[in-house]
């Protein structure tokens, strides 16, 4: 019985653990990446490991908070900088460009695995390698040479057939993917394109695809390295770091997806979840107010060229704010010479900085319930920086069409011809902006006022009293515990950020743990299903421990911020019956009487003590995370599994 692709990478990089769906395993990282806003702290985790110098091929990259509103992102990229000079890290300056496009561009490699402190990682899956996002805490270790656990996935293969036609795009392939799998339920699934389809697609729309599985949910997306992966690496330069790898003909997988390309028609993700997906004709005609062109998704050579070739000799609707990100100095270095950026400047367009920008909340925050068109990844509501703003995620194509109309428009219905973008036979190349560290460790690493020691938790009480600091319902986001924009300048000061911990649900929940705390009591989070969704950032998790919370009840969790929550020591918990969800409000007191006993059972009887009953509820934590948590967290573990 031959082998997936997902097999023969893993089955090459294992250290410890059976290969099984459902097991734990551990696996050998050869890449890491982090970015800006989550980066520091994985830096300042790091540094209290005691390693001199890294051991894995690192990169630093500065993509997020570039806008200098303040001292503190300034200080954190020098901080960034010096820390990455020392300790043997590659770092990316600020106007480098947005990791993923960047990584995919000048690192990633067939045959490796990569891990970043960023959920869009699986970006890199497109040139056939396993890059699954991850928390800061989980980079550090495999930074400091220690392996990358994970829970064995199932493998699913989308088999794609035909070709794409004219004006439908790689962003209609996953939202296709989206209506179908939606954003839960796919926790420990990784899915592997294949087929005839696949093979005629070009590197930037195969990124674009495993880009937004972060949105399904699952561990990882990855295509094959095949002949179109050897075009781009021999464009990049780097043809030397392509191999042939692919799955083998009897490979086995635990379930068959077919889409055909051919009958694919432009797909547009509604308000406020990227799977809220309809045909962008249902939506036809809905007044637009901005129009946004940018991203790790779709900010490539080939997604601006489209743009641009788009608007020749038009202008933007009057109505219409136009703005366009190219996602690196790569891809804005090329459309400047080959007078592309002529014609967006020409039309009409702003001209963004090469990063994640509007993506995150950082700038371009529509109106009052504006309708937002945009070519990223995430439309949760209240992530634009506009809390009723109405974000649509579209293509390039369809985006342009709105940009263009004023309406929302199926770009079929423009009337233009088709264009044919031709991908370089070769890249501009320039590396100036990533920074080659000495690893001298007489380096003085630069510290500004807003950094601070990464907050150490307490080992797990024998018994546990707590209350209800927030009662939540289904697909949580961590945008919804941890909030963006600019609130991100405080990701090195923890003190700060915890209290903006769900700011936008319930302003007052870090007071309320703060009380909690002075009765002597924990703080819980009650939440519904699919909990943690979204980006990576290990702050939902680091910030709720720093203010007490110790116990996380659910109905589901995601897996990034599952990983998350051992890692600082909080102690996840689902419902046994769901409904014993509806039962509990927001102040209830909750116990667990003998934790460290009660943890090694599968069921956890909880007393609402509030209330005056119990329940069950389930611990699904493999025995090593047990100990993490029991322990405090991940630093307290290894701290006392290295004296």
């Amino acid at each position: 019985m031959g082998k997936n692709l997902f097999e023969k990478i893993i089955s090459s990089h294992l250290v410890t653990g059976t290969p099984k769906a459902g097991n734990e395993i551990g696996i050998r990282i050869d890449q890491t990446l982090t970015q800006d806003a989550l980066g520091t702290m994985a830096y300042l985790q790091f540094e209290a490991m005691g390693v001199p110098v890294v051991k894995t091929e690192s990169v630093s990259y500065v993509d997020h908070n570039t806008l200098q509103d303040g001292f503190e992102n300034a200080d954190d990229h020098r901080y960034l900088q010096t820390v990455a000079d020392k300790h043997g890290i590659k770092y990316s300056k600020a106007g480098n460009g947005i990791c993923h496009q960047v990584h995919l561009e000048r690192f990633a490699r067939p045959g490796l695995t990569l891990i970043g402190s960023d959920s869009h990682t699986p970006t890199s899956g497109a040139v056939g390698m396993i890059a699954m996002g991850v928390g800061g805490m989980d980079v550090a270790v495999a930074m400091a040479g220690g392996p990358f656990y994970l829970t064995y996935p199932k493998v699913i293969r989308v088999n794609l057939t035909g070709r794409l036609q004219p004006w439908c795009s790689a962003k209609d392939v996953i939202l296709k993917m989206l209506q179908i799998l939606t954003t839960k339920g796919n926790v420990g699934t990784v899915i592997e394109y294949g087929g005839p389809g696949a093979a005629a697609l070009t590197v930037p729309e195969r990124s674009t695809i495993t880009n937004m599985g972060a949105e399904l949910g699952v561990t990882t997306s990855l295509f094959p390295s095949d002949e179109m992966t050897k075009v781009f690496f021999k464009a990049q330069g780097r043809e030397k770091d392509w191999q042939l790898l692919g799955p083998d003909e009897d490979a086995v997988y635990d379930r068959v997806i077919e889409i055909d390309l051919n009958s694919l028609v432009p797909h547009i993700a509604c308000p406020h979840s990227p799977d809220n997906v309809k045909t962008v004709n249902e939506v036809a005609g809905l007044k637009v107010d901005q129009v946004l062109v940018g991203s790790c998704t779709n900010s490539s050579y080939r997604d601006i060229m489209m743009v641009a070739d788009m608007v020749k000799g038009k202008k933007v609707h009057s109505h219409v704010s136009f703005g366009v990100a190219p996602g690196s100095k790569q891809v804005l270095a090329m459309i400047a010479k080959n007078g592309a950026l002529h014609e967006l400047v020409a039309a009409g367009a702003r001209i963004l900085e090469t990063t994640c920008g509007f993506c995150v909340g950082c700038g371009q925050a529509p109106q009052t319930k504006g309708v937002s068109l945009r070519t990223n990844n995430r439309n949760f509501e209240g992530r634009s920086g506009t809390k009723d703003g109405q974000v649509y995620l579209v293509s390039p194509e369809t985006a342009v069409a709105a940009a263009l109309t004023g309406v929302v428009t199926d770009p079929r219905d423009l009337g233009l011809t088709y264009p044919d973008i031709v991908l370089p036979e070769l890249y501009e190349i320039d590396d100036t902006l990533i920074v080659e560290p000495s690893k001298d460790q007489a380096v003085e690493v630069y510290r500004g006022p807003n950094i601070g020691e990464p907050p150490k938790n307490t080992a797990m009480l024998e018994s546990l009293s707590a209350k209800v600091g927030i009662k939540v319902g289904d697909k949580i986001t961590t945008d919804h515990i941890m909030p963006a924009g600019p609130f991100l300048k405080y990701r090195s000061n923890v003190p700060k950020y915890a209290d903006y911990v769900f700011y936008h649900m319930n302003p007052e929940f870090a007071a309320k743990c703060q009380a909690n705390r002075e009765q002597g009591k924990a703080s819980v989070i009650v939440a519904g299903l699919s909990y943690g969704q979204g980006s990576s950032r290990e702050h939902a998790a680091l910030c709720p421990m720093y203010l007490g919370v110790r116990v996380l009840l659910a109905k589901s969790v995601e897996r990034i911020h599952g990983a998350n929550l051992v890692n600082f020591g909080i102690l996840q918990l689902t419902f046994e019956d769901e409904m014993d969800y509806d039962r509990i409000e927001d102040g209830d007191e909750l116990a667990i009487d003998h934790v460290h006993q009660a943890v090694e059972q599968e069921i956890i009887v909880v007393k609402n003590v509030s209330k005056g009953y119990e329940f069950k509820t389930k611990c699904s934590l493999t025995p090593r995370q047990k100990e993490i948590v029991l322990s405090g967290g991940l630093l307290n573990y290894v701290a006392k599994n290295t004296k």
